[in-house]
């Protein structure tokens, strides 16, 4: 039995795979502020324990009997391991069942990347210290009780009686520091804090379209065609051009995939907010709009209003800046289908007018930050939408910590199995989705279940990493002082409007009472920048966010978070270091735009910076490369040498060319036909939009 054993755990030990992952605890949580150390376990700082965990770990300690110092000196700080901020990393290897973390190996340490490296084997440490020491209800063999050299009636057992050898031992409960992993060597993990270099030269752009756009989606086909939509309710189907090639963005505006302006609201912070396709489009045809309405112009628009009685608010009792009553706009997101057979929806250049579902509507108590994102996780293919606090300066009633608002969250919904009406109104439900099991609230009655994150004030334009989906990273628009990035966990909390950024904030006007600091654990911006780095006047800024750049088309930006100010001038690129470590240095960058740019690039007065207006998006195709979207038009990321940037890494072809695109899976569309008149107001609007941003 007990070579048996040995094989099987040798084998299951090399099948970990290696990870990537930011901080985060083993119940999926962001690690958080301890408020006081703790008492049992040396940790400090940001923690996975509370004190009322810190003592049940003490217990099970003290329950454990261990007569050797030495070897119980070891056995509490593998205990202990549960509140370290990478416990879920450490805890990886599911055959220890959650009960030893993975114990740093040196015949396996290659390439590490934690500062105590292949000197320290903690394994065998553990092996030479406590395998002679009797240890009651041993964190090392739980499920091996009652089997043969084991007494049924016993509950303490030595490593010798489990483990043939010290080799045996560290095959199971042993591991690697490579690829990204971590191990533990008796210590809280410290990674090195190795700098990656800022690129020297700068960002190179291109000019491959016109037209204002808000969202861009790549086709979920694999190809080289995108959806572009704009705030007044359009969306259409275009071609992109192959890098290098001088070409444009080909797209027939005439001929939009969908037309929506007869439901959509559009005024300054109203109008088509976001757009995503379902992961098995090519199959089912299925995507899902986010846009604002009137109830005063459109019968279908009616909802909930999300001032109620449930958070503490009477809509009777707030008022407007513009004499608009409380929810009288609301804002839905929509299921719609491609049209074409449904064994070919790939192939359709427009889709169906009338939706398939409606999946949420919700009223909205003022004019101002309602976000309205939506993004498909890549992993859980659960619907994640963006929801801003609903408006007024400063949040004045909580809606953001509110636990039973909705407002100030980001939900995540289950598009795919819809309850029947019974179940959506017995589950308190918003409209027809399910409560995905694993969502941090669903089984807290105290809680609106839909609810993954929380105190934000109006997420503008979230993330998932390509290349490690569980970097779920969004830009929040600040209030007087702080724009701000966060990482986004399950359950987190963001800290609006306790928080402003890293300081705290207090607000003119408390109608739905106040939240203390001490109440919550909030998480702090990773990257960020003050009004006055962007030299506005107060409340005039605005972030944008953007993507982990991986494209090879500058491989000198690998790796690092782009994002910008809306109103343009200023870009960042957000470094993490050391990796996967969730700290993040951020730089200004520079940006060009190219000489043969297939488009000329209008000037900032009396300089050669290229003028892009307002930074509205940023979009991502299937290559991976990435797309700005402004008031002036659609700009791509090209290779840094067009604009006589150094870079390195730049690998350029015989040709001077990168490799081709991925081929279209239909004919392209038409040139784009221009339509100045509807271009001057959505222009003029998009202004509109810029001033009502901070307010």
């Amino acid at each position: 039995m007990g070579g048996v054993l040995t094989f099987l755990l040798f084998s299951l030990s090399f099948l970990i795979p290696p990870s990537s992952s930011l901080p985060l605890c083993t119940n999926s949580r962001a690690p958080f502020p301890a408020k006081t150390p703790l008492a049992f376990c040396p940790y400090n700082g940001t923690v996975c324990c509370d004190g009322r965990e810190d003592l049940q770990l003490q217990r099970q300690f003290e329950d454990m009997n261990i007569t050797d110092p030495a070897c119980g000196s070891l056995l509490k700080s593998i205990l202990c391991v549960k509140c370290d901020k990478f416990s879920a990393e450490l805890f990886k290897n599911e055959l220890q069942l959650g009960t030893v973390p993975v114990l740093c190996n040196s015949t396996v340490l290659v390439n590490s990347s934690q500062t105590n490296g292949a000197e320290n084997d903690f394994c065998a440490k553990v092996w030479d210290t406590c395998r002679n020491i009797s240890i009651r209800n041993s964190p090392f063999a739980p499920s091996l009780q009652g089997r043969a050299g084991v007494p049924a009636n016993s509950t303490f057992s030595k490593l010798t009686d489990l483990w043939q050898s010290q080799d045996d031992f560290c095959k199971a409960f042993g591991g690697p520091s490579s690829d990204g992993s971590v191990c533990f060597d008796g210590e809280p993990v410290s990674l090195n804090n190795t700098q990656v270099p800022i690129p020297t030269g700068g960002l190179c752009i291109e000019k491959i379209g016109t037209g204002a756009y808000l969202n861009m989606a790549a086709h979920p086909d694999g190809s080289d065609r995108v959806f572009l939509s704009d705030q007044p309710g359009k969306i259409w189907l275009a071609t992109l051009p192959e890098q290098g090639s001088g070409g444009t963005l080909r797209i027939d505006q005439s001929t939009p995939f969908l037309d929506l302006t007869d439901e959509v609201h559009f005024d300054t912070q109203f109008g088509l907010m976001g757009l995503a396709f379902h992961p098995d489009f090519a199959r089912n045809g299925r995507f899902f709009v986010s846009f604002n309405c009137d109830k005063a112009d459109w019968a279908s628009c009616s909802g909930r209003c999300s001032c109620n009685s449930d958070v503490g608010c009477d809509p009777s009792t707030i008022g407007t800046d513009n004499g608009a009553q409380p929810c009288q706009y609301n804002s839905v997101v929509a299921e719609f289908t491609a049209n074409g057979t449904s064994s070919t929806p790939s192939s359709a250049t427009n889709a169906n007018p009338s939706e398939v579902r409606r999946i949420i509507t919700m009223g909205l108590p003022f004019t101002s930050h309602h976000a309205g994102q939506i993004l498909f996780g890549p992993e859980d293919g659960y619907l994640y939408f963006m929801m801003g606090d609903g408006g007024n300066r400063g949040d004045p009633f909580n809606f953001s910590q509110n636990k039973k608002s909705l407002l100030g969250k980001i939900m995540r919904l289950d598009v795919n199995n819809i309850p029947s009406a019974t179940e959506i109104q017995d589950l308190g439900l918003w409209g027809n989705y399910s409560i995905p099991r694993d969502n941090p609230f669903v089984d807290n009655s105290q809680w609106q279940p839909e609810i993954w994150a929380l105190g934000l004030r109006n997420p503008w334009r979230c993330s998932f990493d390509s290349e490690r989906p569980s970097y779920f990273i969004c830009a929040d628009v600040g209030q007087e002082v702080y724009e701000e990035v966060d990482l986004i966990t399950k359950g987190g909390n963001y800290g609006w409007r306790v928080y402003e950024g890293p300081d705290l904030y207090t607000t003119l006007q408390t109608p739905g009472g106040n939240t203390t600091p001490d109440s919550i654990n909030a998480i702090f911006p990773v990257m960020g920048y003050t009004h006055s780095d962007v030299n506005k006047k107060e409340g005039s800024a605005a972030i944008t966010g953007g993507y982990f750049y991986r494209s090879e088309t500058d491989p000198c930006m690998t790796g690092r978070y782009l994002y910008a100010d809306l109103y343009a001038g200023f870009m960042w690129a957000g470094t993490e270091s050391p990796e996967n470590s969730g700290n993040f240095n951020s730089t200004s960058i520079p940006f060009s735009c190219a000489q043969d740019s297939p488009m000329p690039c209008t000037s900032v007065p009396g300089t050669s910076l290229p003028s892009l207006g307002y930074i509205f998006s940023y979009g991502e195709d299937n290559r991976k490369d990435v797309y700005l979207l402004t008031s002036m038009g659609v700009y791509r990321v090209v290779r840094p040498s067009r604009c006589k940037y150094t870079c390195s890494k730049e690998n350029v072809s015989a040709s001077g060319n990168p490799p081709p695109s991925p081929s279209p899976s239909s004919p392209s569309s038409a040139f784009w036909l221009a339509d100045f008149h509807k271009q001057w107001i959505f222009l003029f609007s998009a202004f509109l939009l810029v001033l009502g941003f901070s307010l």
